[in-house]
Formats: C-alpha cells, sequence, structure tokens
C-alpha cells in the first residue's frame, strides 16, 4: 500500500487535509463576530483546488529540465507567502503573478547552474523554502519587475542533519530542512536546536537563517543567528563558506553579512548550528491579571530578575480569548 505524501494547502496556511470543513468555519466565523461586534463576516465558497495559473512565457532551459517544473500547481503554490493580503488573494483564486518555473536543485552544483542560467537570460531568481513569509519575500510578481521570467528555487531537496559533532554541539543540516524534520532528526542524538518561530511547521533553516528569524523562547538565546556557527552561501560569482573555527577576532566575520539577507546576495545552502541537550525536566505554569498594564509589569519584573525561564508571553484579554485560553476576559501569561 502507498502512502500518501502530505500536501500544504493551496490558498490557505497549514495542512490541506486539516482544513476546517463548514461545521468548523461556521463556529469560527461565530467567534469573530462575538469579538469583533461590528464585523459581519460571512462563509464564502472556498476557491478550486486547481489553480488557474497563466500559462508560463518561456519555456525550461534543457540545463534545469531534471529538476524543474512548470505545473499550474507547483507554480501556484511558489506564487505568495501568507501574510493577509497573500491569503485574500489565495481565497480569490489569484495566481496572476506565479513564477514561470519551479527548480528544485539537489546539490549545491544545481543550485549554481539555476543561477548561472539566470544570469544568462536576466531572468530573476526566488529562493523558496516555507513559503511562510509575510513581508513579501517570496513573492514572484514583486521579483520580475522588468524581467522576461522568474525562477523559483526551491530548497526543499536540499535537507537533513548532514553530521552532529556531539563533543562541540554542533550540527551540520541542510537549508530546506522543516522544522519538525530537524528536531526529529537531532532527537536522535539526545540534541535540539530548540529554535521555535510561529511558523516553526512549515519553515525551513535556510528561511529562519535568510530572515534573521526571532524564536518562542525568548529570554535566553532565541535569535538564529545566536545560534548559527558557520554558513555556505551560493552567489551568482561563486560560493561563500564561512570558518567552522571555535572563535575568532580577525577582521569582519562574514556570516553577519549572510544572516538577514533575504536571499539578495546568494542561496544559502547549509549551517553549522550550535545544538545543545534535549531538557530532561519541563514545567509551565499560567499567571492571570486584572488588566493588561499589571500583565506588562510583571512580564517586565520577570524579565529583569535574571530568572530566565525559557519562554514567556503576555496575551491581552481578546489574544486569550482567541486561542481559547481564558475567557474571563482577563490577561494572562
Amino acid at each position: 500500500m502507498t502512502q500518501r505524501t502530505r500536501e500544504r494547502s493551496l490558498w490557505a496556511w497549514g495542512w490541506r487535509e486539516k482544513f476546517p470543513d463548514d461545521a468548523a468555519r461556521a463556529g469560527l466565523t461565530q467567534l469573530a463576530r462575538a469579538l469583533v461586534p461590528q464585523a459581519v463576516p460571512a462563509l464564502r465558497p472556498l476557491p478550486p483546488d486547481e489553480p488557474a495559473v497563466p500559462p508560463a512565457t518561456v519555456d525550461v532551459p534543457d540545463a534545469l529540465a531534471a529538476f524543474s517544473s512548470q505545473a499550474p500547481r507547483d507554480r501556484a503554490m511558489r506564487a505568495r507567502g501568507r501574510a493577509f493580503p497573500d491569503l485574500v488573494a489565495g481565497f480569490a483564486g489569484d495566481y496572476s503573478g506565479a513564477p514561470e518555473l519551479v527548480a528544485r536543485p539537489r546539490d549545491d552544483a544545481e543550485v549554481t547552474r539555476v543561477l548561472d542560467e539566470a544570469a544568462a537570460r536576466g531572468w530573476a531568481v526566488v529562493p523558496f523554502g516555507g513559503g511562510t513569509s509575510v513581508v513579501g519575500g517570496v513573492d514572484a510578481a514583486l521579483a520580475k519587475g522588468d524581467r522576461p521570467a522568474v525562477i523559483s528555487l526551491d530548497l526543499g531537496a536540499l535537507s537533513g542533519v548532514r553530521e552532529v559533532d556531539a563533543t562541540s554541539r554542533l550540527a551540520r543540516i541542510g537549508a530546506g530542512t522543516l522544522g519538525p524534520a530537524l528536531e526529529d532528526a537531532l532527537e536522535a542524538h539526545g540534541l535540539t536546536l530548540r529554535h521555535y518561530p510561529q511558523s516553526f511547521e512549515f519553515s525551513t533553516l535556510g528561511g529562519w537563517l535568510a530572515t534573521r528569524a526571532g524564536g518562542h523562547y525568548a529570554t535566553g538565546p532565541t535569535r538564529i543567528d545566536e545560534l548559527a556557527h558557520a554558513l555556505t552561501m551560493i552567489t551568482p560569482r561563486g560560493s561563500l563558506a564561512t570558518h567552522r573555527h571555535p572563535g575568532s577576532g580577525a577582521g569582519p566575520e562574514a556570516a553577519r553579512l549572510v544572516l538577514g539577507s533575504e536571499g539578495a546576495l546568494g542561496v544559502i545552502t547549509e549551517a553549522w548550528m550550535r545544538v545543545v541537550p534535549r531538557p530532561r525536566w519541563r514545567a509551565t505554569a499560567s499567571v492571570a491579571y486584572k488588566d493588561f498594564t499589571a500583565g506588562v509589569a510583571a512580564t517586565r519584573a520577570l524579565a529583569q530578575s535574571g530568572l530566565y525561564p525559557s519562554n514567556a508571553r503576555l496575551l491581552d484579554a481578546n489574544e486569550a480569548r482567541l486561542h481559547r485560553v481564558r475567557f474571563d476576559a482577563r490577561a494572562c501569561s
């Protein structure tokens, strides 16, 4: 019996099979009306799952044919990110800005081939990890401008934990590795990266590095740049690999140029990351406050106390209600 591969939802957030059914959507509508009485959201027919994508304006170059696709669903999935305007466009079935082709390189040499072909033809290239950008980072129409075509460069095949140095607590990880797969692989070694952005399930290490992502463990080392040790990036002029040295004070740190570069300088393909042993014990606590101001004061006191809990998050009353944490109009942490 063949196992069906899970698919992302084409026009919404999350997995295709987990999209709320009509009854669940009706419940969400009622909740929205309760939270924002002036808004009267209504259920509407869902867009078709087979996208109407404009025909590609270029053919796949022979050099990229072995690992590229122009299938409508592949192109539609990489047309936009997951910001609110992107979701609105998805629900309207608007894929007018889809890239002309999707390339899925399997190694650094194929990434180089994509960049060489694009440079020779004057095409734009948009690196694509999990597609969770909320600031237009993977928007193919924005990248195209007056260029003839856009290639969406999907890093999904460059994934996996490739090497672990338990002594130095380092792991070499492919940039296309999704958060859950990364943690599953490290768990086999008793280790964890402990980086959990809100998009953890659907975003990749390369995307975290390229955007200098933050995580939910917010009182210790939490930003991805604090956890990055060395990186490899393929650029249109060659590759850049920073050294895996224990420490250096010699000149500017090249990795700092790569982190947060948003794909403007090149394509991050792998990184050595700082990992730690998985925690043996866990404990959680929730505190309610009579108003949000009291919650802010308590959170500030905790942050300045030097106690450093792994995570501390303050929810206002509306967010607590939305996430079904509390329904008594109190803020909580």
